[in-house]
């Protein structure tokens, strides 16, 4: 039997993203995190500045694994 939390997602995962996207935030709100207003718009604005870099064509995205390859034969002992 589906508990009142699976009915719960359930019924937000019928709403659009971003209903979805404002539940959440009501949620993550409702357990008084500490918050940094300023960290997470600097975060947002860095987050736009590598979009639109990526959008431009500026630069390009390297894949997890290649990256963790090269850290592990840089510091392999």
């Amino acid at each position: 039997m589906p508990t009142a939390a699976d009915r719960v997602v359930d019924k937000a995962l019928d709403l659009p993203a971003d209903e979805r996207i404002g539940l959440v935030d009501r949620i993550l709100a409702s357990l008084n995190l500490p918050t940094r207003p300023d960290i997470d718009k600097l975060w947002a604005d860095e987050s736009e500045r590598r979009v639109a870099q990526l959008d431009r064509g500026e630069v390009k995205l390297v894949p997890g694994e290649e990256v963790f390859a090269k850290i592990r034969r840089k510091y392999a002992r």
